[in-house]
Order: C-alpha cells, then structure tokens, then sequence
C-alpha cells in the first residue's frame, strides 16, 4: 500500500519538535508514535524502515526527534507529541501505539502509565518497547521498572537475547510481575543496538518489523470484533 510523506512540527511548549508522518493512502484508524534512543534521531535506520513496514500495511506512522539525555524532558515531549495527535483535526485516528528504541522507550513507558483514569477513551492502545533499557550496563541491581509495572495496555518488548542493557533473565522477571498483558520476542545473539554477528542489518530488521505488525494487527483485529 502506497503512503504519503509529511513533514511536521508539533509545539513543545515555545519551541517545535521535528517530526515525520507516513501516511497511508487509505482511511485511517490505528497510528503508531516512533522516537529514538539517547543519541541519534528520527532518521534512524531502524525506525525508519520500521515505519515504512507499518506504513505499507495500512498504519499511520508518526517519528519524532527530541535530543537530549534528560529523560524528564523526553517524558514531556512525548506527551506533546501524543496531544498533538488526539487533537489533530487532519489524522483522525480511532487510537494510537506508542513506541520507541531504548530511551525513547522508556519515556513511551512513562507517559503510558501517567495517562490521568480520565483520559481513558482508549486512545492509547498499546506500547512498542524496541531495546528497552532496563538497567545500565553491569548495574543489574538498578532495574527501571516501576513503571512498567504501572501499564495496563498490553506491551510488546523486542529485545536482543545479548543486549547489555536489559539482561534476558531479568526482564523476563519483571514480566511476570506486570498486570499488563504482554509479549516479549528475543532476537537471538543481538545487542543493544540489535547487531548480530554474521546477520545482515536488513534481515534484523526484517525479523523486528514483521514482529511489530502481526503484534498490532492482532490487538487492532480484536477491536474489530
């Protein structure tokens, strides 16, 4: 399925974030948020590519750049990013993922557990955790996952089985722990940057976007039900 191409920038308080929609050449219903990790931007490889996989099955993709290693700030640009969307009388959109690689997916995670009770229209439909970061490298004794433990929608967490910043028995735990339905896919032997040696980046990616899409369109075909 084709999709257009638009150029955006959403208010972020006296400034403006760059951002990126792909939209596809049909009605649309179901959106998804993309944001990148502590360094790089919105032109990531793997976002991009993962964009223009959920573009051509019919979902409006929206990525954004927001620098900056303070995670509170993050926090609060993905929140304007989301309002931006929920309000938007051009994309009107029946609900939305929200996702990201590393930092970008902990400030996802953040902003989904905040979400006030009364904002339960079902807006947000799910979270997308691409290498979540769920502690520094060698300091498993400081895992970030309070949060996760306050989500209710259902979550998805890609992660590379060799990624130094989320060991695989560690977030396996945290899982079971969380009330929120989820599903973990382990890509074999990856790091945190998902590299895997002898594998091409184009085949990882292959593997993480064909994930990423049967996951929504299973939560997405429920809703149709």
């Amino acid at each position: 399925m084709s999709h257009t191409e638009v150029k955006l920038k959403i208010p972020f308080g006296n400034k403006l974030l760059d951002a990126v929609c792909l939209v596809p050449n049909k009605s649309l219903t179901y959106g998804v948020i993309l944001t990148h990790g502590a360094s790089g931007d919105m032109n990531l490889p793997h976002l991009t590519s993962l964009a223009s996989h959920l573009a051509s099955h019919g979902f409006f993709c929206l990525r954004f750049t927001c620098k900056g290693l303070n995670i509170v700030h993050r926090i609060k640009a993905y929140k304007s990013v989301l309002n931006y969307l929920k309000t938007s009388g051009e994309y009107k959109l029946a609900g939305v993922f929200l996702g990201g690689r590393s930092m970008g997916s902990r400030a996802a995670a953040s902003v989904l557990c905040h979400i006030e009770p009364d904002d339960a229209d079902d807006f947000v439909r799910g979270l997308i955790c691409i290498s979540y970061p769920l502690h520094h490298p060698k300091q498993q004794h400081k895992l970030r996952d309070e949060d996760l433990f306050r989500i209710k929608d259902p979550v998805l967490f890609v992660s590379g089985s060799a990624d130094e910043m989320c060991e695989k028995n560690l977030l396996e735990k945290v899982a079971q722990k969380m009330q929120a339905p989820h599903k973990i896919h382990w890509i074999e032997k990856a790091n945190h940057s998902m590299a895997v040696k002898g594998r091409s980046t184009n085949d990882v990616f292959k593997e993480i976007n064909t994930q990423i899409l049967f996951w929504i369109q299973e939560i997405t075909e429920t809703d149709k039900k």
